[in-house]
């Protein structure tokens, strides 16, 4: 068989299969292809969007939703009273001790007995250190024995002016040698004086080998050991004392407050003072005001001020950080309000008061003092007066508003049937 006699297939092509004498299909352009692709992207990109959105968009507070079922929204509303207000001033103190020794050695000597151990509370006279007294106590002894020789000498003395005084007389004696005798009675006196001093003197030592406490506290860490020689005045001294009852707390204060705090002292007043812990949340202790510098910090403008706390369960510690509390006076009458209740912005500071009509008002009101969760109104609300606390946020003046009181259930709208469905959405997540 020769070759004409095949059969003659087309050959496999990715592309339409075409007879001889035809022509190809049309082909789409390239760029209208990409163009169709481009279409489809961005209309994905938009129902993407949209879902996001549909699906992490909030549930309408429930001011917004009364306002979409043409209801009035909810608030808190509490009444203006009459109350006392606490003028306060809070301050960083920290604890002083009011007495601080360093226990010197007074003479020199060896160390025979410490008779303290450390962190020991001990009272004023109480015996902290004893030192070798044998060499002061010999020095006693020998004062002791020129001060009987020269009391012999002077009563010697004393027996010759006598008869130099009758001699003189009868002109029997010169007058010169009376006035020598004279003469050698003060010296014998002075020597006496001169030994009951080195007597005064050894004993002053040997009461110095005892120290003693000079004041009640807790005692530190030793500085020296028992076998030590010390020397009179040494610069590390032998124990710290640090007193503890009772303590104070020194802080500081702006010069403004200083004329109400002058006054309310200069007219007998007691001033109270609480200290706090470092966090504010634990009360330490309760004192009083004892006194305040008498110059103000020019670098600052602050002036500094000791309060007294009696410290008997030890809850202050020297050097402890603190808040301080301190009560300067107390307003008695005036009118409170919760401090939620206040606002701020283009008015300066304001309430929302609500009518009769419950419906809201701005009022702009002066503040006094504030006293943890109350502030003092010193005008703009009179007593009886209802002021939102809560639900202020989308109010304005002017509109209707549905009240409630503190702790009650606020009344809820009926919801937008598809917020259930966003909030399990939420919940979901």
């Amino acid at each position: 068989m020769d070759d004409r006699t095949k059969t003659e297939r087309p050959e496999a092509w990715p592309g339409p299969i075409t007879r001889p004498g035809e022509a190809p299909p049309p082909t789409a352009p390239p760029r209208r292809r990409r163009r169709g692709w481009l279409v489809v992207l961005l209309g994905l990109l938009l129902i993407g969007g949209v879902g996001y959105w549909i699906y992490q968009r909030p549930a309408p507070t429930t001011v917004e939703r009364a306002r979409r079922g043409g209801q009035t929204p909810p608030v808190t509303a509490v009444a203006v009273q009459n109350g006392d207000i606490n003028v306060t001033i809070n301050a960083l103190g920290t604890v002083t001790s009011l007495a601080t020794v360093t226990v010197r050695s007074q003479i020199s000597g060896q160390i025979m007995r410490i008779a303290f151990t450390e962190g020991q509370l001990v009272n004023k006279g109480d015996l902290l250190v004893e030192i070798d007294s044998r060499p002061y106590q010999l020095a006693l002894a020998q004062a002791e024995g020129a001060l009987k020789q020269h009391q012999a000498m002077l009563q010697a003395a004393q027996l010759d002016l006598e008869r130099y005084q009758n001699l003189v007389k009868t002109n029997a004696i010169p007058r010169q040698q009376l006035d020598a005798q004279v003469a050698t009675v003060q010296q014998d006196q002075g020597l006496i004086i001169a030994d009951q001093a080195q007597i005064d003197t050894a004993k002053l030592n040997i009461a110095y080998a005892h120290i003693v406490a000079p004041v009640s506290g807790r005692v530190g860490l030793r500085q020296v050991d028992q076998g030590n020689y010390v020397t009179a005045n040494d610069a590390n001294g032998l124990v710290v004392i640090t007193q503890l009852t009772p303590i104070s707390v020194l802080f500081t204060t702006a010069e403004d407050n200083l004329p109400p705090i002058q006054k309310r002292m200069q007219g007998g007043a007691v001033l109270p003072v609480t200290a706090f812990n470092r966090n504010g949340t634990q009360k330490l202790a309760t004192g009083q005001l004892l006194a305040f510098d008498s110059q103000i910090d020019t670098t600052t403008g602050t002036v500094k001020l000791r309060a007294q706390f009696d410290n008997q369960d030890s809850a202050l510690f020297p050097n402890q950080f603190v808040n301080v509390q301190l009560l300067v006076d107390t307003l008695r009458d005036t009118a409170v309000v919760p401090t939620s209740a206040v606002q701020r912005g283009a008015p300066g500071t304001f309430v929302y008061v609500v009518g009769d009509d419950r419906k809201v008002s701005v009022r702009k009101v002066v503040l006094g003092p504030v006293d943890g969760e109350r502030v003092a109104i010193k005008s703009g609300l009179k007593t009886g007066e209802r002021v939102v606390t809560d639900g202020a946020d989308k109010l304005r003046d002017g509109i209707d508003v549905t009240v409630h009181e503190p702790g009650a259930a606020a009344p809820v709208p009926p919801a937008n049937p598809n917020a259930g469905q966003r909030n399990r959405r939420q919940r979901n997540q």
